[in-house]
């Protein structure tokens, strides 16, 4: 016969694998008595001791439910100090390469990128999108498309402006390639070889390649976790009238996940204003947030036109098609230059289907379906790492975006972690690869756009056993 306690056993695992979850309420002593096929007072005992556990609370005349666990708070990274002076970005690491060559692989747990399931997009959606335009799209349209960029997809990206309270002409945006184009192309129309520009320290690593591929120099400006890059050492920078441009992720930043209060995001706009430098903003995760409304970006309170404010369709929605843009401000006749020098437009036809779909998709019910999923995996990976990190540990909690931040105890290194993890099937993003100076040695970043939830609750254990033997 099943006694009590292999009941509650069974009963406890579901509830840990996350089958039941908080709030959910289980059956009626009765009914759980008829279905395990003993007596009332069994299932009786069962409850009460996973009651006893904090797994479950008693509701008078309502029954037995799952007790939301409230996971052991674990405190954020402190700010680095990096020191204020310009310095050359290192090569990268021999990880980013292996990141990719995984991401080819269905064995592995894929934690080290900052990409999307691809279950996540609007595929079907988009065919049907495509399939229409091409229908309809002549050859004699197609220059259309040559920058600044389709005309269509221009209004549209405006009107999407318009609906977060942001108001932007569609003749100063320009279609680019992708987000990180949008970055890398405005660096070309700001800077030259051998100029210097502030970023956020830890940086987002393509973006580190994209500016030492320039020949430009960064000065690295400490960053909090919570709310974003210290506006009074920014400006000791700008004091010393060594920095080009500003470049800077005040929404969801990769990888630390804040989102910069909007009085900070305004005090930001006055402070490059005031000294006259261009502020590069690239939002390209403003979609992933996972509560509210859409924050509004820095662009938002630029009354001088000193923000290029950079956006994207490729992480959100369709990286095949790879479409961003940039709302260049007082900048717009360079940016618009730099890239009809260099590329002259991303594909027509790619522009075409986006604008189709934005005019007539399923595009808010589409981002609302991974918000929602993101943010689920988020709370599974931060309660992950709460319940099995070891004590020591830092941690960011992000309310949008993609990432987790890690920092590890002094003694721990992210490389030799990352090493010990891989042979297990499982990556993640080390700190070096945020550094311009290949810092945070003992940080690393979880992503968890790309895998399941069930993934990250056998991942993240896995990665918390190896860090003892990465601290020898």
């Amino acid at each position: 016969m099943t006694g009590y306690r292999e009941i509650a056993e069974k009963l406890g695992t579901l509830i840990d694998r996350h089958v039941l979850c908080a709030g959910d309420r289980l059956p009626s002593v009765r009914h759980a008595a008829r279905n395990h096929r003993v007596n009332r007072s069994t299932i009786l005992r069962a409850y009460r001791k996973l009651e006893a556990r904090g797994l479950l609370e008693s509701r008078p005349r309502s029954g037995y439910y799952v007790r939301k666990m409230e996971p052991r708070r674990v405190p954020e990274p402190e700010p680095a100090t990096p020191k204020l002076r310009p310095t050359a970005i290192v090569p990268p690491h021999e990880v980013l390469f292996e990141l990719f060559e995984d991401i080819k692989s269905a064995r592995f747990v894929r934690l080290g990128l900052a990409l999307l399931d691809p279950e996540l997009l609007p595929t079907e959606d988009l065919n049907r999108a495509a399939m229409r335009t091409i229908r309809r799209l002549k050859p004699g349209k197609m220059a259309r498309g040559l920058a600044p960029g389709d005309p269509d997809l221009r209004r549209l990206i405006a009107l999407r402006y318009l609906s977060s309270g942001l108001s932007v002409a569609d003749e100063d945006i320009v279609i680019m390639s992708g987000g990180l184009e949008a970055v890398v192309l405005c660096l070309r129309a700001l800077t030259k070889p051998g100029d210097t520009i502030a970023i956020e320290t830890p940086n987002w690593w393509p973006q580190l390649g994209a500016i030492s591929g320039l020949g430009l120099q960064v000065m690295e400006i400490p960053t909090d976790p919570r709310t974003g890059v210290d506006l009074a050492a920014l400006e000791r920078a700008f004091r010393s009238r060594s920095i080009q441009a500003c470049l800077v992720m005040p929404t969801f930043q990769n990888p630390l996940g804040f989102c910069m209060p909007e009085e900070n995001k305004q005090a930001l706009a006055k402070l490059v204003a005031r000294y006259g430098i261009p502020l590069i903003e690239n939002d390209r995760l403003a979609e992933f947030f996972f509560h509210g409304a859409r924050p509004r970006p820095v662009k938002a309170f630029d009354d001088s036109g000193f923000v290029l404010h950079c956006g994207c369709f490729a992480t959100c929605m369709a990286p095949g098609y790879q479409i961003g843009w940039v709302a260049a401000g007082k900048y717009h006749t360079q940016v618009a230059r730099t890239k009809i020098l260099l590329s002259i437009t991303p594909p027509p036809v790619c522009q075409a289907v986006m604008a189709e779909y934005l005019a007539h998709g399923p595009v808010e019910r589409q981002l609302r379906r991974v918000r929602q999923e993101l943010a689920t995996r988020c709370e599974a990976m931060v309660r992950a790492i709460s319940e099995h990190f070891p004590p020591g540990c830092r941690m960011t909690h992000p309310t949008g975006g993609l990432a987790v931040w890690i920092e590890l105890p002094k003694s721990a290194g992210s490389l030799e972690l990352y090493r010990l993890v891989h042979a297990k099937g499982i990556d993640f993003a080390p700190g070096p690869m945020f550094s311009a100076r290949a810092g945070y040695g003992n940080c690393l970043a979880l992503y968890f756009g790309l895998a399941s939830v069930q993934q990250i609750q056998d991942a993240v254990p896995k990665i918390a056993q190896s860090i003892g033997p990465a601290s020898r």
